[in-house]
């Protein structure tokens, strides 16, 4: 598997960007609803396709299976069976998240699915821009960026998930384990879990890569240097990046990126093994 070349983002596109998060988030609603759970929460995230977003294939009543998916080609929403049923909803005219999500409940609902819905994750009714170049662009990018990430993930050893966006973040990332175990605290209540190093991409804003060590080690990661223009950041969260337009700027990206990722692995797998 060879690296492919990436790909420009769009240029002021946020509110395109914004309304494709959203619907991203109708899709993953879904997905909790009706996926198989796991205990990592991969069941709500979606997958980058040729053509877009799509979720994992979800269960039937009678027995076949559902995938829904964000068809940047399109522009559209696709629902479709195992055995050939096909629904589409338009993503062009720009349907109010509120709007967007309630229809694609109604469609997976005339195939007998019912479930609870956490509507609050896409409920807008804020107009939705959608301008189908800018999401032509992105899926570009999207598909070159997937594939070189999914070059890295495929040489590490040991646990490793899938590479998935996040719909809550629109981020797309994976996460390797390490062999040791340390305290997280949520809600109050804190449970043992395996260090991790996860590795994503973030599209909103000034896109950034990012690979992020927990349990952060500062002194000892902090001092290893990283491939230029990548560097460690501890401002609001701890981790390292390196930013979409700085790693275009350099002679070979693809290479580039694999380089930093290589070298964030190298200085933190240590630090998350017994």
């Amino acid at each position: 598997m060879s690296s492919v070349p990436l790909q420009p983002m769009p240029e002021d596109w946020e509110p395109t960007r914004a309304t494709l998060h959203n619907y991203a988030n109708a899709l993953g609603v879904i997905a909790r609803a009706h996926a198989k759970p796991h205990d990592r929460w991969w069941h709500i995230s979606l997958k980058v396709s040729p053509t877009g977003f799509v979720t994992d294939p979800l269960p039937l009543l009678d027995g076949g299976t559902l995938d829904l998916r964000m068809d940047f080609g399109s522009h559209e929403a696709v629902l479709e069976t195992s055995t050939g049923k096909r629904r589409t909803l338009s993503m062009a005219d720009g349907p109010t998240g509120t709007e967007f999500g309630s229809r694609l409940i109604a469609m997976v609902g005339e195939l007998g699915l019912t479930g609870e819905y956490v509507t609050e994750k896409f409920e807008s009714d804020d107009a939705r821009a959608y301008e189908a170049s800018d999401a032509e662009t992105f899926l570009a990018a999207m598909v070159a960026v997937n594939h070189n990430l999914e070059i890295h993930r495929r040489s590490l050893q040991g646990p490793v998930g899938p590479l998935q966006i996040w719909p809550h973040g629109f981020d797309l990332a994976f996460e390797w384990y390490g062999t040791k175990m340390a305290a997280h605290d949520e809600g109050g209540e804190s449970t043992e879990m395996p260090a991790q190093l996860n590795l994503g991409f973030y599209p909103a804003g000034r896109p950034y890569f990012y690979s992020n060590p927990w349990p952060f080690d500062a002194a000892a990661l902090t001092k290893r240097g990283l491939p230029a223009p990548a560097q460690w950041n501890t401002q609001g969260w701890e981790g390292s990046i390196l930013y979409y337009d700085e790693l275009l700027a350099t002679p070979n990206p693809a290479q580039k990126l694999l380089e930093y990722a290589q070298a964030v692995f190298d200085a933190a797998a240590p630090t998350l093994t017994a």
